[in-house]
């Protein structure tokens, strides 16, 4: 029946193997086998699909292609465990190579040893809200070097914070390149103050330590993003100081913050000795099994159990508040956004009109030859040219106040925008053990799974709780410091603009009082 055929064809570009040093033995459509560059080598999949002409083939063929495309991404995506020699700053890497494939796909290793999975979502395993279940029906106790300990402080549930304060120093960007110069990177210089010995990153460094940090603990932190990849521009000098700035803000908080900063992963991120220590320590960073909602049975609260009705509450509480913040964040950065384009165009722009229009004025004054009038003239002269000083001070100031407003509320609005994400996993715990009644009766659970599931919804509240209260304490420390220094900037702009005023003004006053 030639309506119910579908003919799929597919043509590969096929390439032999690695040889090493980022060059692969490939064979063109004439035949002439030769190395070429790794990167030079792209796969093109055509898929054509001919004589479909009800929705039963539709439906057959592409789950024909789904198929196909699964073999595709297992056999052609086969890559080395040593990835980091394959990847650029440009690509979205991830620590995967650069390569995605569709939510739930998989991509099978070299070797046939391991799995992992990939996602198109910003935070791996986000996209549908994790199973709560995998965590609220456990009964593991956390080993000693695993534990997460959260105790009462002054304000509530609190980590437990270092005796002394981790933190980095991100510098010396240099550019090195590999494959005899045929790519360029950027490498960036990380001191820890624990050692003061620095060690070296890519941004791809910093983008598998952000991806294993995802993994580990979203379900219970909100993690930031790292500043954007960028394909073009990535060596010009204004942009490789803005990287590496927000590098450093992003490395500082993760430094302030004592469950990722004492974490294996963070650690070695900072504190590896040499390439060896660095690729076992990533090889079993990967290999991490605790890892999602399963981290919360790493927390152990030494606090009274809290009713659900008490965890409901403060979820709603903590919900409400940081979507309203987000709200107001991003109302401040559209506003702050709008104010430099105008000191930097319409705002400038109308002082030089003002200064301009003043000189005009003070020059059709001297061509009318009455005595006396020198005075005057000048003083318009002068406040013409202080006008246009104006305009350049104004144009400049958003430099020197603004962008740090900017930047660090960028900061937060990338943080806040983790909180729907983390909180949800919360909402979902929290639903499942109302339906734990329901669930007894249908002997689907014990009486004593019940009680578990309670228990361990009350630590997941202790672990909000306590990173709430660190948002909160960061929260007040950054704008306490951010509002200080823009309000003081503000000071020195505008007694910097008063400054050029009362020249104009008592050579003008002098001139008056003489007439």
């Amino acid at each position: 029946d030639r309506q119910r055929k579908h003919y799929i064809c597919t043509t590969f570009q096929k390439f032999g193997s690695n040889v090493g040093g980022g060059w692969v033995e490939a064979q063109n459509s004439r035949g002439t086998v030769g190395l070429v560059p790794e990167d030079y080598i792209e796969v093109k999949t055509i898929l054509i699909i001919s004589f479909v002409f009800d929705l039963t083939s539709l439906y057959r063929a592409l789950d024909e292609i789904r198929k196909l495309c699964g073999i595709i991404f297992s056999s052609v995506y086969s890559f080395d465990e040593e990835w980091d020699d394959d990847s650029d700053d440009g690509k979205s890497t991830g620590g995967y190579g650069g390569s995605q494939v569709e939510e739930g796909g998989t991509m099978q290793r070299a070797g046939g040893h391991s799995t992992m999975k990939l996602s198109l979502n910003k935070f791996p395993g986000f996209s549908k809200t994790p199973n709560p279940e995998v965590y609220l029906l456990t009964k593991h106790i956390a080993k000693g070097d695993e534990r997460l300990p959260i105790y009462t402080g002054e304000v509530g549930p609190v980590w437990l914070y270092p005796q002394t304060q981790l933190d980095c120093v991100v510098a010396d960007p240099k550019k090195g390149s590999k494959m005899y110069g045929l790519k360029s990177y950027i490498e960036y210089q990380v001191t820890p103050n624990t050692t003061n010995r620095p060690v070296n990153h890519r941004y791809k460094h910093f983008d598998w330590l952000y991806e294993r940090l995802v993994e580990k603990f979203a379900c219970a932190l909100p993690i930031p993003c790292l500043p954007d990849k960028q394909v073009t521009g990535r060596f010009e000098e204004e942009f490789i100081k803005m990287r590496m700035e927000r590098l450093q803000g992003w490395m500082s908080r993760m430094c302030r913050h004592p469950v990722i900063s004492n974490s294996e992963v963070f650690q070695l991120f900072l504190n590896y000795r040499d390439e060896k220590e660095w690729k076992l320590g990533k090889r079993r960073a990967e290999k991490d099994e605790i890892v999602g909602v399963k981290i919360f049975s790493n927390i152990d609260p030494e606090l009274p159990e809290l009713d659900p009705a008490q965890v409901e509450q403060k979820y709603e509480m903590y919900s409400q508040f940081t979507r309203s913040m987000d709200n107001s964040v991003k109302e401040l950065l559209a506003v702050g956004h709008l104010h430099w384009k105008r000191c930097t165009g319409p705002l400038q722009k109308e002082y030089r009109q003002i200064g301009k229009a003043f000189q005009n004025l003070s020059s059709v004054f001297n061509t009318s030859a009455y005595p006396r009038e020198s005075t005057l003239t000048e003083a318009l002269t002068a406040t013409g040219k202080t006008y246009e000083e104006i305009a350049e001070i104004v144009a400049e100031q958003p430099k020197k106040d603004l962008h740090f407003l900017m930047e660090t509320n960028l900061e937060y609005k990338g943080l806040l925008g983790c909180f729907p994400d983390t909180i949800t996993v919360h909402k979902a715990a929290i639903d499942k053990v109302k339906e734990a009644d329901h669930l007894v009766v249908m002997n689907k659970i014990s009486q004593q799974d019940k009680l578990i599931m309670e228990k361990n919804l009350s630590t997941m509240s202790y672990a909000l709780q306590a990173e709430m209260n660190h948002f909160h304490s960061n929260r007040i420390y950054d704008y306490n410091r951010l509002m200080q220094f823009y309000l003081e900037e503000q000071v020195k702009f505008y007694e910097t603009v008063s400054d050029g005023i009362p020249v104009c003004t008592d050579t003008i006053n002098i001139e008056y009082g003489s007439l």
